[in-house]
């Protein structure tokens, strides 16, 4: 007979930023934070909840992605109006951040060889491309929805540079989840400094740079230094 022990699931603790964000979940379904409220800063967030800055901002960039906050430039974060017909469906389907834990080996796997790869067999219009969505990620460093869709066409016009149809079938399969955690990413860069969203566009741009100049290695290293260097912000 089975013991109780081999019944139950090993229960595993909640991070800070998770009993953070379901707090203020419950304060925007319980109707006690109302639509068009405008949040306190980061600073006093973190004041009255007696945690960091980052679990705050974490926690934002969780309900952003979830739909119950938006950032309006200049004038801070306001709550939405909530859909309850998917409140239930989307709750631990954001929280959860294995799948995107995930995402990010086969990023790293696959992403590193197309910079490689893109770097051997790149054309004069593939650098001509990627000219162009390093000038709109430039133009849109603090829009968080358009730097994001920037961000994406750019790794994705990466894999086409690499000649590998069956690669770029393969990441085109989790480009949705892809661009939610380069959504995720950008959303907690700008609540934390706008200087690292400008650290994101000279990223991309010294990728640009090693594959402009053919050397595989250093497009390989740099797209590595890349992904980890968000992995590492993120978790």
């Amino acid at each position: 007979m089975e013991g109780l022990g081999d019944l139950i699931k090993q229960v595993k603790p909640k991070k800070i930023y998770e009993i953070v964000a379901e707090q203020l979940t419950e304060l925007i379904l319980s109707g006690e934070v109302k639509p068009g409220d405008r949040l306190s800063s980061v600073q006093q967030l973190a004041e009255d909840f007696n945690v960091g800055r980052s679990a705050i901002r974490e926690a934002l960039s969780a309900l952003k992605a979830m739909g119950y906050i938006e950032i309006r430039q200049g004038e801070g974060t306001f709550v939405k109006k909530v859909d309850f017909d998917v409140v239930n469906q989307m709750i631990p389907h954001i929280l959860q951040k294995d799948d995107i834990r995930q995402l990010f080996e086969i990023r790293k796997f696959n992403e590193t060889g197309a910079a490689s790869l893109a770097a051997e067999n790149r054309t004069s219009e593939d650098l001509l491309e990627l000219e162009s969505i390093l000038v709109e990620m430039k133009k849109t460093e603090g829009d968080g929805d358009l730097g994001e869709k920037a961000d994406m066409k750019f790794h994705m016009a990466i894999v086409k540079a690499s000649k590998n149809d069956m690669l770029y079938r393969l990441m085109t399969t989790v480009s949705e989840t892809m661009q939610e955690s380069m959504r995720e990413a950008r959303q907690l860069f700008l609540y934390s400094n706008e200087d690292k969203i400008k650290q994101l566009y000279d990223e991309h741009y010294a990728i640009f740079v090693a594959i402009k100049n053919k050397d595989s290695k250093l497009a390989y290293d740099k797209m590595l230094e890349h992904i980890v260097g968000i992995e590492v912000e993120l978790f």
